[in-house]
């Protein structure tokens, strides 16, 4: 299974340098309190590394119940 982050977003970029706004648009975040769900690889894990400070990130697996074992 493939191992999915969750990442939400906490803190306003108003004030950020722009690297980190586009970092953020680049996650697929926009507003405040929203959240995206993407693969994690490497890429992403860097991308994070630049705004850890202002996102929560939570791991999750992929699937659901149809993939609990019976």
């Amino acid at each position: 299974m493939a191992r999915k982050l969750q990442i939400t977003l906490l803190r306003s970029p108003a004030a950020c340098k722009p690297r980190q706004r586009r970092t953020l648009r680049a996650l697929g975040l926009r507003k405040v309190g929203q959240t995206v769900v993407q693969n994690d690889t490497p890429e992403l894990r860097g991308m994070i590394r630049v705004v850890d400070f202002m996102v929560k990130v939570e791991e999750s697996e992929e699937g659901g119940a149809a993939d609990a074992p019976a």
